[in-house]
């Protein structure tokens, strides 16, 4: 009767070890989705504020490539 109790006890004890182990991971799991939900959040941020800023510099390029067009260019002038 001893051999089975003990086999019983030892068996309870590694479930126990496994469900604390799964807790942690679960928590640490749930930690790293905040860490990437934010991380999306600020590259999302970044992604608009970036196309905000290139606007005006899209239409100085597009004002630059239609003066060079009109421009004399150096095989003109030979």
């Amino acid at each position: 009767m001893l051999w089975p109790m003990l086999a019983l006890s030892l068996a309870f004890c590694g479930i126990a070890v496994l469900a604390l182990c799964a807790v942690r991971v679960h928590a640490e799991v749930r930690r790293l989705s905040r860490q990437v939900a934010e991380s999306s959040r600020r590259i999302s941020r970044a992604a608009e504020d970036l196309e905000r800023a290139t606007a005006p510099l899209g239409s100085q390029v597009d004002a630059l490539r239609r003066g060079r067009e009109r421009a004399p260019t150096v095989t003109d002038r030979d």
